[in-house]
């Protein structure tokens, strides 16, 4: 059996929600909502996330981009509700995104 990709929502905007609803229709990812956000890296470690989603509107995940430092396999993604665009960490943006586009972004970075 595949694993499952651990998915963290940081936030509790209803943007993250649809998103967190959306995807957990696959069946590959497993969907982790979490209203605060691990301050601690060390704690945000021990959720082992394969991918973290943020609302850019609301506070930068400070310990999600400094597990980037150890994790480079980690998927950062920032959704920006206002103007419908996911900004991933590694600069490249997206835009007039779907569930399946993000599903597709979070598939080939495993691959």
């Amino acid at each position: 059996m595949k694993k499952r990709q651990r998915v963290l929502l940081f936030g509790n905007s209803v943007v993250l929600g649809s998103i967190g609803a959306s995807l957990s229709h696959h069946p590959g990812f497993e969907i982790l909502p979490l209203a605060v956000p691990p301050q601690d890296v060390k704690a945000l470690r021990s959720l082992r996330p394969d991918v973290i989603l943020y609302d850019v509107e609301a506070s930068r995940p400070e310990a999600a981009v400094s597990l980037l430092e150890t994790c480079p396999d980690l998927l950062l993604i920032g959704v920006s509700p206002d103007s419908n665009r996911m900004m991933l960490w590694s600069g490249r943006q997206l835009r007039q995104v779907s569930t399946q586009d993000l599903v597709s972004v979070i598939s080939r970075q495993r691959r």
